[in-house]
């Protein structure tokens, strides 16, 4: 991985939101590796770098508000000449309960404003980490629901899927996908089948 991506809205008001899951995954690792995100008006966001040489990679929280995240995905992609298949993209995922993590790579945006304006500007082929926040249960609610804050019991799962994404994070930026995929999806006590290829996200 040469990006990594993580969604949300900026402002005070959102940062507890579940629409925010995206910015906890980078803000925790940027903290891990030691980092600090900066405001960089050019990329449209808030920008770190890990690593140098070939085990460079950039981190990005665009700070563009959820439905215009592709600008800021562009910019930084075209500037450093990031292929799709380089790029990770972690963003709250309403089809998985809280706790539930999944690593996908291609797909569609399934409504997901975020990555729906990231496919406009760089196609689909970019990784996902999707972090579960759980359904409303009525397509009404959906956006009331992701910019409310998780229940605590929520929360608390939330934050036990991005620790075991972060344990996660050295193989998926060296690279091995498919052993990070099995890592993710294999839960206690059973083996889950890695998912791999396109898909629906």
């Amino acid at each position: 991985m040469r990006l990594v991506v993580g969604l949300g809205n900026p402002g005070r008001e959102y940062e507890a939101t579940r629409h925010n899951a995206g910015f906890w995954f980078v803000d925790n690792l940027a903290r891990a590796e030691g980092v600090q995100l900066r405001v960089e008006s050019r990329f449209h966001g808030l920008v770190a770098r890990i690593g140098r040489g070939d085990d460079e990679c950039w981190l990005l929280e665009p700070s563009t508000f959820m439905n215009a995240s592709g600008r800021a995905v562009g910019a930084l992609a075209r500037f450093y000449k990031i292929l799709p298949q380089d790029i990770l993209v972690v963003h709250d995922e309403l089809d998985l309960p809280p706790g539930g993590v999944k690593l996908k790579r291609g797909g569609g945006a399934a409504g997901h404003n975020g990555l729906k304006d990231i496919i406009a500007a760089i196609g689909q082929d970019f990784w996902r980490l999707r972090l579960g926040i759980g359904h409303p249960g009525d397509r009404a609610q959906v956006i009331h629901f992701v910019l409310q804050n998780p229940r605590r019991e929520e929360q608390d799962a939330i934050d036990e899927a991005i620790d075991r994404s972060l344990r996660a994070w050295p193989t998926i930026h060296a690279g091995k996908l498919e052993a990070a995929m099995l890592e993710l999806h294999t839960k206690p006590g059973g083996a889950a089948k890695p998912e791999a290829g396109k898909g629906v996200s």
